[in-house]
């Protein structure tokens, strides 16, 4: 019976974990879908739903982020999640003074709009919008490539040392293989662009631990 309830209380659990309005402050901003806020006491890292922004070193990629950090860092905000995705990240709206950010972050051009199947009209109509007055990522010439299709062409590049002896010196790979060994977003791309673990990317997206990363 015990193990009964014991069930129950986690499914109870899991549900509240993945549909819930509640309020946070924004304490970091990683990128222009990406937030890490403070939920009494507890850091929990946040994926803006219907949103896809760019890679931070693609064009408006730094514009993005630093949009969403002037918006929201550090301030107090409504969030209403919908699911964990399978890095453990909450995937949700969040809204500040009765606004969108999510939606704000496509009405600008910068972020891309990433409904399921595209099925959400009303980012698909921001999205529409903000290509035809040429915003942000849509004001160039040139034409914006989404961030799933960037990430194949420009991997990432393993961060190196100032320090002369550490250039000389080659990578050393290690046993782990997992993300949850990894000590930083540096260590999984060194064991997943060096090392050839290719199990740090579970989504084939060529960024290793994105829980990290």
């Amino acid at each position: 019976m015990k193990y009964l309830l014991l069930a129950v209380f986690l499914l109870c659990a899991a549900g509240r974990t993945q549909a819930e309005i509640f309020s946070a402050t924004v304490i970091a901003v990683m990128d222009g879908d990406t937030v890490m806020v403070l939920r009494d006491g507890v850091k929990i890292k946040v994926r803006l739903l219907n949103i896809d922004a760019p890679e931070s070193d693609q064009p408006y990629g730094v514009e993005s982020r630093q949009a969403l950090a002037e918006r929201i860092l550090k301030k107090q905000v409504l969030i209403s999640s919908q699911a964990v995705d399978s890095y453990g990240r909450l995937l949700a709206d969040i809204s500040i003074d009765g606004h969108s950010v999510n939606e704000e972050q496509v009405s600008k051009g910068l972020a891309w709009e990433y409904s399921h199947y595209h099925g959400n009209k009303r980012y698909v109509e921001l999205s529409r919008q903000a290509q035809e007055l040429k915003r942000g990522l849509w004001a160039d010439h040139q034409p914006a490539i989404a961030p799933s299709q960037w990430r194949k062409t420009h991997p990432a590049k393993i961060p190196s040392s100032t320090h002369p002896k550490a250039n000389k010196s080659p990578v050393s790979c290690g046993k782990k293989h997992l993300c949850s060994q990894m000590l930083n977003c540096a260590e999984a791309r060194i064991y997943f662009l060096h090392c050839g673990i290719k199990s740090l990317d579970g989504n084939a997206d060529g960024v290793p631990c994105e829980n990290l990363c």
